[in-house]
């Protein structure tokens, strides 16, 4: 067990309790919470009183960097940690990965957007890179279950707030990098330097994974590390021949260091063929041969909400977790490919978030669909009216039509379709909730389409 904790409600017996200042929460507010539940000391920034321990440091955040890192650090990289960073692709290029070693029988876990899993476990998590603590604590955690591997996301805000501090990666891979979290990096410039935080946690001589088509690759390609590129681009070391899709599966035609390989995957569409490889190429790296990785590449999907497809009114419903401009665009067009008559999309953006982008998100959506209806996704604090004005207020289409309620306008989008037409339901993907001012209701995407098929079919 990790000596520290920062959430009061987690503190167990003997543990110390280290009150953060967040942007929202103050952990100083929850210090008699944490005695309660049996911390033996607290780490603080402010004077107080409490008959116990008490640490007073400049910088609380500084202090738990420190000491979770010095002691345990060394114990924690004993695991072969692998970092994937990037916009788009994080989480399934993760979860494949995940799912593939243990299906090698290399006992790993996984750490990200949908949760934290490894055999028989598994929770969900608040943020995709949780902060240090809990980073550490899963990592023990996982170590102490058997585990020898962890494949994990990297966030650009925990690159830039040290949360992966004291780690070391052993392979780690960037899948893309396009516009979004500008709300907290404030430009692309800021983004970008944020992702190349990575290397500051990648060992000498250890496996970079780069996706070659992507405009800043080049950025994540440096001399004292074993590069691996991958795409269509000449030169690429895993070159992309051709890929054919259908609903169901996708069957990639590949050189891999002069040899043709062909490998058919469970899922779809050409950005799950970057995700793809991007795990293929993790697992060579880890000195797995070609042949194991196709035996076990039939055997694995990717995680509930990303490009999941579900049969209903004659056509198909597909639930993803698409929420930035590029993102939304290359499921669209992936689909498009697939179609054999009309697609329709179903979208909104988050509030209390980056609002650059939602203009560009209606714009996209309109121009590739053959009808959209925006609808809430997670609006938080702020009015809905607003987030629909900021996506609609300079289309030059007409092809769209507003329902807030994200039950009614899943609806309408299911009654809407005829034989062979596609509906995509983009933007929440695995969420099964919606937050709506500061109340978290459960709602799931894929839930709502099968209670349609329920009542209607």
């Amino acid at each position: 067990m990790i000596e520290f904790e920062t959430d009061s409600r987690k503190v167990k017996p003997g543990q110390t309790f280290v009150a953060i200042k967040g942007l929202t929460v103050d952990g100083h507010n929850y210090i008699q919470s944490a005695i309660d539940n049996g911390a033996k000391k607290i780490v603080v920034e402010e004077d107080v009183n409490y008959d116990i321990e008490t640490l007073k440091v400049d910088s609380t955040k500084d202090y738990i960097q420190k000491e979770i890192v010095s002691k345990y650090a060394d114990s924690i990289n004993e695991l072969k940690i692998i970092g994937v960073t990037g916009t788009n692709g994080k989480t399934t290029t993760c979860y494949l990965t995940y799912q593939m070693l243990n299906k090698l029988g290399i006992k790993a876990a996984y750490i990200g957007t949908i949760g934290f899993y490894y055999e028989g476990f598994q929770k969900e998590l608040p943020n995709t890179t949780p902060e240090i603590t809990a980073i550490y604590s899963m990592l023990d955690q996982a170590k102490e279950n058997g585990c020898t591997h962890v494949v994990m996301e990297v966030s650009s805000q925990s690159l830039e707030e040290k949360r992966v501090e004291g780690l070391k990666f052993t392979t780690c891979a960037f899948t893309n990098l396009t516009q979004d979290h500008l709300d907290f990096h404030k430009s692309m410039e800021n983004y970008l330097n944020a992702k190349l935080k990575i290397f500051n946690y990648l060992i000498p001589n250890g496996t970079m994974i780069v996706n070659n088509d992507d405009p800043y690759a080049d950025k994540f390609i440096k001399n004292g590390f074993n590069n691996i590129t991958l795409g269509y681009k000449e030169g690429s070391s895993i070159l992309i021949k051709e890929a054919h899709f259908t609903p169901i599966n996708t069957t990639i035609n590949f050189v891999d260091n002069g040899k043709d390989e062909i490998i058919v995957t469970n899922l779809t569409s050409k950005f799950n063929v970057y995700n793809y490889l991007t795990c293929y190429a993790i697992l060579k790296s880890l000195g797995i041969e070609t042949s194991k990785i196709k035996e076990v590449t039939k055997l694995v999907y990717p995680p509930k909400g990303r490009c999941q497809i579900i049969e209903a009114n004659q056509g198909f419903a597909v639930v993803d977790y698409a929420h930035t401009p590029d993102a939304v665009e290359k499921v669209i067009n992936s689909f498009l490919e697939l179609k054999k008559n009309r697609l329709f999309t179903i979208v909104g953006c988050g509030g209390d978030r980056d609002p650059i982008k939602r203009p560009i998100m209606g714009d996209i959506a309109c121009r590739l669909s053959d009808h959209v209806i925006f609808t809430n996704d997670n609006p938080r604090t702020e009015d809905p009216k607003n987030i629909m004005n900021d996506i609609t207020k300079d289309l030059k289409y007409n092809n769209f039509e507003i329902i807030f309620d994200r039950k009614e306008a899943i609806y309408k989008g299911i009654e809407s379709m005829q034989k062979d037409d596609i509906l995509l339901i983009l933007g929440k993907g695995h969420e099964d909730y919606q937050i709506l001012g500061h109340e978290k209701v459960h709602f799931d995407d894929c839930e709502v389409v099968n209670k349609w098929k329920e009542e209607n079919e």
